[in-house]
Parts: structure tokens; C-alpha cells; sequence
């Protein structure tokens, strides 16, 4: 006996099949990192990031153009100092080069895209971690708290959209969303990295941002075994003023996008990291994978999860893709 149910019928041509597709990608999604370093005069290729750069000012406002014109949502700039200290100081530094960057798009772009700052220390701090140090070598989540409020409002100052507090301190979206509020600026958004893991998915990023850093994160980052702190961070997030909230990294962690989906009244992003984009350039370059097909079913996957917007290293080439 012949079936009568044939789910096939809908999966017969490419037309049948983006006729019922569930999840689209958009270019508006996506969410294009850029790096910027200060005191080069070239950009300079990121060996674990095939395609990825640290730019210099002009170079970085080149990729911003190609991004916006290709369709994509925003970018998120991180700043690379040619010098650091104990205390980040570069970050709050008006002339610091992630302000500089900033104010150099702002007056470029305009309004035309989102335009997003990392707000974390590990940049610009000696020793690579996300907040000051004690006598100890802790990390001081009070006083971190501080400067980040600062550095919120210097980002603000310099043109930023949005704010991303990615240091997974506790209590730092409350105290930057006070700290913009107090400055005037009560229309910068904050997009809070509220399910940020202690993964071994940040390499590449390291390199990208000439890392500092000895030991680890494991004491404000979260453990990749947890799934209801996440929830609770995400609860308090949203309680402390977030207005979208991130899980970092992405493909590792659709699960815990997915929950954050069920349980947030506000957006949801998730961040594509370095080294899922590492992994995929790896094994295509073995000839083992269908390297766009792989990046195109990754970030499909991270929306079909429940992210409203993906950070992804392929968000112009996928922009452009998509047309």
C-alpha cells in the first residue's frame, strides 16, 4: 500500500522548500565585529581568523561602508591600545582608540546603522582580565563596576548606539544603565552579554585582540555545565535595565538560547565566536566540509533557536549572499 501522508512533497524542489522555510536568515540580523588597532598602518591579517583583520581607522571605516551597503544590521567595534596598564585606562580615555574608532563612524554612518562598543577591560588591561585586580590577582567586581560605568558613559560620548557590558560582572548592567541615565544619554541602548561561558571557543579572539591574558575566567565567566544560572543572569539583566540580552558563544550553547528565548520579554542575540568561525575555516581548508553551507546552517541554527540578532565574523559575506 502506497503512503497517503508524503512529507517529501514539501521538500521536492528549492522553491517548495523556501516556499515553507520556518527560519530566514535576514541581512538585518546580523551584527558585523570589527577590530581596531591603534598605531598600525595596514591592516593586519589574523592568522586563526581567515578574512579577519585589525584595522586601521580607515581601513575599519572601508569595512563598515562594505557591511551597511551589503545590508547588515550593525557592528560592534573592539579596540586594540598600543599600550595598557593595571587599570584599563585606555577605555575611558576620550582619545583612547576604541572612542577614537567610535567617533570616527559615528560622524561617518550616522544613524545609517546600529553602532555598538564592546564595554569590558580585558582590551586594555596588562594583565588581560575583564576588571582590576586585588593585591590577590581577584578580580575586584565593585571597583570593575566603576570603570565600566565610566567607560559606558566615554562610549556614549563618542557616538555609540549601544553599549555592550560583555565583563560578566554582577550588577554592571545596573550600574552602566545608571551611569548613561545620569549622563543624558537615557536613549543608549545596553545589550547585555548576560550568559557569557567560560568556553575554549575565545582563542582566535585572543589573538585578535593581543591578548595579555594568563589563567582564565572561570571565576565571573559561566561554567559551560550550567544552564538555570543562565536563566537567573538573563532574569537579572532584565531587572537592571538590559534591553537585549546575548548568549556567548552560539552554536555550543542553542540550548541555553532557546531558554533565554521561553523566558526574556526583551530581544535576544547571541555572538557566532571566533572559534566556531575558526572551526569551520579549519575544516574547510582540509576539504572536509562545504564551507558556506556550513556557515549558512550554523547561524539558520542559531535563529532557529530563538536569536533575534547574531555577532558573526561572516556577517557581511553572508549579507551579501543573501542579497
Amino acid at each position: 500500500m502506497n503512503p497517503i501522508v508524503r512529507p517529501r512533497r514539501l521538500r521536492q524542489s528549492p522553491a517548495v522548500r523556501r516556499w515553507v522555510s520556518q527560519t530566514r536568515l535576514h541581512p538585518a540580523d546580523l551584527v558585523l565585529p570589527l577590530f581596531v588597532k591603534e598605531g598600525i598602518s595596514e591592516p593586519a591579517p589574523i592568522s586563526s581568523m581567515p578574512g579577519v583583520v585589525q584595522h586601521t581607522l580607515d581601513s575599519l571605516v572601508e569595512a563598515a561602508r562594505e557591511a551597511i551597503d551589503a545590508g547588515v544590521g550593525g557592528l560592534m567595534v573592539f579596540g586594540v591600545p598600543a599600550e595598557r596598564d593595571e587599570i584599563g585606562s585606555g577605555a575611558t580615555d576620550p582619545d583612547g582608540i576604541l572612542n577614537v574608532a567610535l567617533r570616527r563612524l559615528r560622524d561617518e554612518f550616522g544613524a545609517s546603522t546600529v553602532l555598538m562598543a564592546d564595554l569590558c577591560l580585558d582590551e586594555f588591561t596588562s594583565h588581560g582580565h575583564c576588571g582590576v585586580l586585588t593585591e590577590t590577582g581577584a578580580v575586584d567586581n565593585d571597583a570593575t563596576l566603576e570603570i565600566y560605568g565610566r567607560m559606558a558613559v566615554a562610549q556614549a560620548r563618542a557616538g555609540a548606539h549601544v553599549v555592550g557590558p560583555s565583563g560578566m560582572m554582577d550588577g554592571q548592567v545596573e550600574v552602566v544603565r545608571a551611569a548613561l541615565d545620569d549622563a543624558g544619554f537615557t536613549d543608549v541602548i545596553v545589550l547585555a552579554y548576560a550568559a557569557k561561558y567560560a568556553s575554549a571557543a575565545y582563542g582566535p579572539f585572543r589573538e585578535a585582540v593581543d591578548s595579555a591574558l594568563q589563567g582564565d575566567r572561570a571565576t565571573y565567566q559561566q561554567d559551560p555545565g550550567n544552564l538555570t544560572e543562565s536563566l537567573r543572569e538573563v532574569r537579572l539583566d532584565i531587572e537592571q535595565g538590559a534591553d537585549i540580552v546575548m548568549v556567548k558563544p552560539a552554536t555550543l550553547y542553542l540550548d541555553v538560547i532557546a531558554a533565554v528565548k521561553q523566558t526574556s520579554d526583551v530581544p535576544v542575540a547571541a555572538y557566532h565566536v571566533s572559534g566556531e568561525m575558526a572551526m569551520i575555516e579549519a575544516a574547510a581548508a582540509n576539504g572536509w566540509i562545504d564551507r558556506d553551507r556550513m556557515v549558512t546552517e550554523q547561524l539558520t541554527a542559531i535563529k532557529r533557536a530563538g536569536a533575534q540578532i547574531i555577532l558573526t565574523y561572516y556577517a557581511a559575506e553572508v549579507a551579501r549572499r543573501l542579497g
